[in-house]
């Protein structure tokens, strides 16, 4: 179970600052992007998730998305911001993961993921040993197969706040 329990957890990724992530060595972010970046069905960056990146960028910290959608909607987020991305990434298995990693020519101690399940993102990260955050999903509706991981995230989080390790706001 220790697995699905993320490192960290925040309210969204405004909460995550490049001063924050520096303090800890940070030099790299692997982030999901459908309601972890912007809602599943918005096609593209708000202004304030493009101000987001670009601190990141100012202040030197890489960012790469890591998707289990595909290659088109991954795409047409990603390319319009220059942002590096992984589509069909098949996440918790850990190969996108460490193709991101070789990408950034970053060690996992360098990297945080970002996400908004515990089932694909966290999971994922916490195989490889990397720092995870899970972040509060910004759209409340969700496609089939996410609705699906969130009744047995449910079930997860419910038993991590019985056990005192997470304190979770829906």
């Amino acid at each position: 179970m220790k697995l699905f329990l993320p490192s960290e957890y925040v309210k969204n990724v405004y909460q995550i600052t490049p001063e924050i992530l520096k303090e800890r060595g940070v030099k790299g972010i692997i982030t999901d992007l459908d309601n972890t970046l912007i809602e599943w069905d918005r096609p593209s960056a708000t202004p304030e998730l493009i101000r987001w990146l670009k601190e990141m960028q100012d202040n030197g910290i890489k960012v790469t998305v890591v998707s289990n959608n595909n290659e088109k909607r991954v795409k047409f987020f990603s390319d319009p911001l220059q942002i590096p991305f992984i589509p069909k990434a098949r996440k918790p298995m850990g190969g996108a993961f460490r193709r991101a990693l070789k990408e950034m020519k970053l060690q996992p101690e360098d990297v945080v993921v970002i996400g908004d399940q515990l089932l694909t993102d966290v999971l994922g990260g916490n195989r490889l040993g990397l720092y995870t955050i899970l972040v509060i999903p910004v759209a409340s509706s969700d496609g089939f197969m996410t609705r699906f991981n969130r009744k047995v995230e449910r079930r997860i989080m419910n038993n991590f706040k019985r056990q005192g390790l997470i304190q979770w706001e829906e």
